[in-house]
């Protein structure tokens, strides 16, 4: 099963717009974690996040995409499936 780590700031505006499709997904049963930067700061260097939004899409423990900035709620979905 794939899984998202969603990387966002409270001071991000485009992280504003985003998030709420990433809560939107997250009710629907996708397996989302969504994380403040400012509060994951070694979690985030550990991703090498250099920018937010980011979301990180793991499978079994491993990478296996990264989008970087605003995305849409079909690229989000197809990545996780």
């Amino acid at each position: 099963m794939k899984t998202a780590k969603y990387f966002t700031a409270t001071w991000c505006g485009p992280c504003k717009t985003f998030k709420p499709i990433m809560q939107e997904l997250t009710s629907e049963g996708y397996s989302v974690q969504i994380l403040d930067i400012d509060q994951n700061k070694a979690l985030a260097q550990q991703y090498n996040v250099r920018s937010v939004p980011t979301t990180i899409i793991e499978e079994n423990g491993a990478v296996v995409d990264t989008i970087i900035g605003v995305s849409n709620k079909t690229r989000i979905m197809e990545a996780l499936s």
